[in-house]
């Protein structure tokens, strides 16, 4: 059973950082590639980052680029989300998530970005 446990979010002042951590037990995890998804009520799953099995690529969108920093421990079946120069658009549920379709998430970390 596929399990991921996402953490590390919070209410934020714009500008701030935030660095978001998932924890994946429960399936060989350097077999796969990870990624964070966010999602805004009313609205579909957006991809932000991607990163391969043994860290050698690491993906974003063209606006999110400069601003995100994907990374894993293998060893400890981690994969994190470092954002900075946060803004209130960045508002949204969080996942990590073993596909990219969002089909094997977490259950979400709330980043909150607010003055």
């Amino acid at each position: 059973q596929v399990q991921l446990v996402e953490s590390g979010g919070g209410t934020v002042q714009p500008g701030g950082s935030v660095r978001l951590r998932c924890e994946a037990p429960g399936f060989t995890f350097n077999l796969y590639w990870m990624y964070w998804l966010r999602q805004v009520p009313g609205k579909g799953l957006e991809w932000v980052s991607s990163i391969s099995q043994g860290s050698h690529t690491r993906s974003y969108p063209a606006s999110l680029r400069s601003r995100l920093a994907i990374s894993r421990d293998n060893e400890k079946n981690l994969v994190f989300l470092e954002m900075n120069d946060l803004r209130p658009e960045d508002t949204a549920m969080y996942f990590c998530s073993r596909d990219r379709e969002g089909l094997y998430r977490g259950q979400e970390t709330q980043v909150t970005v607010s003055a």
